[in-house]
């Protein structure tokens, strides 16, 4: 049986291991560009081992060391199969390991991810110590034992006895959950050590085996009609508890060392089994900072999405096109694969050439209602985010559909004009805009590309949008001659006013 985990928990052991090189992918990039589904569909088989793996390469960009690795499974496709059987038993993990033993990373700030995580011990494990107390368990059934033996010769042992059962039942109960919950994670550390160890050639195979005997319970306490006695009488249920918990926190440095080669090989295995599966990738090439080369590129998750052709070499790209054709997929497109290259290596595209840089999207800014924030006002808080980053050493890549389309045209003009000329002066920016009039003030620093349609295909082209469809549209959609001719005279005059002849 396969468990089926939140995005929350699928993204716990990339917030548990902290900060990995700059420009990693932000919460609105990771919405905006559908990144979930996207995972959902690049991780489809593999274990939340891998699913996190996946997560964390995703949003952090590791594909210079990785790639290799599934280039090399996908030229064995015998080494792949035995390697999809060694690993098929991860998806029965019922709990995630990662919180058991790593510790809070810290962020730029210095806090801890989570402040209701526990501390980091001396050793490195987030598992506060066993108590002391615990090694004395074993004279709690040993006295209920000794005095129930005793009642049947003298009766008022009979009170101790009562007395220690509802000790012990009280015991059981107050652990129960607790006992409960880290069995999961133990069989999940089982599975993975299991994996570990049939790794000849991993370093550290022996222990992960030697490990992984250790954690499981004995032989006899969990032979069927025996358990119920053992835990509920003599405690082996929580003995183990502590065990265990006092093994994994004495070890803690080398499970994580597991989970990491464990989770890296089901994640090259997904990657791996997700491109044999896909009809149109290619390795992607390293380009210089401001150059964008891609041949034929799709969006992955649509099967009907038309191919495009993008080349950018040294400036950023202002994108029109008429309401529908397809200019906030094709960001999506590009952003994606722009994504893909930088985590996995290859892009969806007959050839592809792009820089290994961060991407920061802003598509879907919308009304808080909950934070009192407008549209308007959420657009200015991501431009100013987006600026932010633009600051950092790096230079990055900006996705934007539609910039401030929260206030009046001239003031959305010329808000647009200043922010995105800031950003294209610090990495490149694909933005765009039904106010075409930004391609004139954006001329020195973005490439005008006009999205059409030409013989039941899509083409970029050079240039900008001349003749726009939403007044078109307004008619196609059920209102009066009298209201589009109304918009139509209404335009010509802004037209004539707003813009030069």
């Amino acid at each position: 049986m396969e468990y089926p985990f939140p995005e929350s928990v699928v993204a716990r052991y990339d917030e548990l291991a902290g900060a990995s090189g700059n420009g990693a992918v932000d919460g609105q990039t990771w919405q905006d560009l559908l990144l979930t589904p996207y995972l959902l569909a690049v991780g489809e088989g593999a274990s939340i081992f891998g699913r996190q793996m996946l997560y964390r390469r995703l949003r952090r960009g590791a594909a210079a060391a990785t790639a290799g690795r599934v280039r090399a499974l996908l030229a064995d496709d015998a080494g792949r199969e035995r390697l999809s059987a060694q690993l098929a038993s991860l998806r029965k993990a019922s709990a995630e390991v990662t919180e058991s033993i790593y510790v809070a990373a810290a962020d730029a700030s210095g806090t801890a991810n989570s402040a209701m995580r526990p501390a980091a011990s001396q050793d490195g494990s987030p598992l506060p110590p066993v108590p002391a107390w615990s090694s004395w368990l074993w004279l709690m059934p040993v006295a209920f034992l000794a005095s129930a033996a005793a009642s049947f010769f003298w009766l008022p042992a009979l009170i101790p006895t009562v007395v220690l059962s509802l000790v012990l039942m009280a015991t059981q109960i107050t652990f129960h959950s607790r006992i409960q919950q880290w069995a999961a994670i133990v069989e999940a550390l089982q599975l993975q050590l299991g994996v570990h160890g049939r790794q000849q050639d991993a370093p550290g195979a022996a222990l992960a085996a030697q490990l992984r005997g250790k954690l499981a319970r004995s032989v006899v306490s969990t032979a069927p009609g025996v358990t119920e006695y053992a835990d509920w009488v003599m405690l082996d249920n929580l003995k183990h508890y502590f065990a265990t918990r006092r093994l994994v926190r004495e070890h803690a440095a080398f499970l994580r060392k597991s989970y990491e080669l464990v989770a890296a090989l089901d994640a090259d295995h997904a990657v791996a089994r997700h491109l044999a599966a896909q009809t149109q990738w290619c390795w992607a090439e390293e380009g210089w900072e401001q150059e964008v080369h891609l041949q034929a590129v799709r969006h992955p998750l649509l099967s009907d999405g038309q191919a495009l052709d993008l080349a950018l070499d040294g400036k950023s790209a202002f994108i029109s096109g008429q309401n529908g054709i397809g200019k906030s997929t094709l960001l999506r497109t590009v952003g994606l694969n722009l994504l893909a290259a930088r985590a996995f290596g290859f892009c969806y595209a007959d050839a592809a050439r792009v820089p290994n840089l961060p991407v920061y999207a802003s598509m879907q800014n919308e009304d808080a209602l909950d934070g009192g924030e407008s549209l308007y006002q959420s657009e200015l808080r991501r431009a100013h985010e987006l600026l932010a980053l633009a600051k950092e050493p790096q230079r990055a890549v900006f996705i934007i559909d539609e910039i401030f389309r929260g206030t009046n045209h001239l003031e959305s003009v010329s808000a647009a004009a200043a922010v995105l000329e800031q950003l294209a002066g610090r990495g490149i920016v694909l933005v765009s805009s039904h106010n075409v009039v930004l391609a004139q003030l954006l001329e020195q620093c973005c490439v005008p590309l006009l999205v059409q349609k030409r013989a039941d295909r899509l083409v970029l082209t050079p240039g900008v949008l001349a003749e726009t469809n939403g007044l078109t549209l307004l008619a196609q959609s059920g209102f009066d001659a009298s209201i589009e001719q109304r918009a139509r005279d209404v335009y010509k005059r802004l037209t004539g006013r707003l813009l030069p002849a």
